[in-house]
């Protein structure tokens, strides 16, 4: 999992733990039936509700939450921000059938690792979900670009003097490292850029999320672009 503290490096040990929230059962069983055949994906539980969402993931510690975005009573939205609030949240990737959409953008701020298509192959959605538990996003630059541009969010403003301070706080080694990854870097890239091992990138960023108060990578990325906004 990723937290504030820094970047998760996945599950101990044993398969990646899974709890799937959609409204709809039949989306429901097309996951389970997707993922049941995988060997290192576990899936712990299943939700038709929001609401049902923090108890569940009290009681059964997911690593990684697959979030329907619009539900009926609490939605998505609603739980991920839940969510994240909580001492050690668990990856959310928000479940969407709109490339770009309000919810989404809103959902990313409040710390989702990514978002993924209901139409998603079974292979990306495997490998995406061993991804964001291993404790990477799962948002290429583009996609979060084209989030930012095309959806009506308010607040552009306030979001770039917000975001300057910010980026202010950090030293300049670190404010480099932040834009690499506002910039879809991965920690070997980043290394290779600016001539560091990737234990020493990994601690950079863990250093960035703690400083800033910020919860995963596309949290970065979503600073750096309102940044330069």
């Amino acid at each position: 999992m990723t937290s504030a503290t820094g970047p998760a490096e996945g599950p101990a040990e044993g398969p990646v733990r899974v709890l799937i929230v959609d409204d709809d059962a039949m989306v429901r069983a097309g996951l389970s039936m997707i993922l049941g055949g995988v060997a290192d994906i576990e899936i712990v539980a299943e939700a038709g509700d929001g609401a049902e969402v923090p108890p569940m993931v009290a009681e059964h510690r997911p690593d990684v939450v697959l979030m329907d975005i619009r539900m009926p009573g609490v939605d998505g939205l609603t739980a991920t921000e839940a969510l994240r609030r909580t001492s050690a949240p668990p990856e959310v990737v928000v479940l969407t059938t709109f490339h770009a959409d309000a919810q989404v953008l809103r959902a990313l701020r409040a710390g989702a690792a990514g978002f993924l298509l209901k139409d998603i192959a079974p292979a990306d959605l495997v490998a995406a979900i061993r991804k964001v538990a291993s404790g990477e996003a799962i948002l290429s630059p583009a996609v979060t670009r084209q989030l930012i541009t095309h959806v009506s969010d308010g607040g552009a403003g306030d979001r770039t003097d917000r975001a300057r301070k910010l980026l202010a706080r950090l030293s300049e080694r670190e404010r480099e490292v932040a834009l690499a990854v506002g910039r879809g870097k991965s920690n070997a890239e980043i290394g290779r850029e600016l001539y560091m091992s990737v234990p020493t990138v990994k601690a950079h960023v863990s250093r960035i999320l703690t400083k800033l108060d910020l919860n995963n990578r596309v949290q970065v990325a979503l600073l750096v672009y309102d940044a330069s906004a």
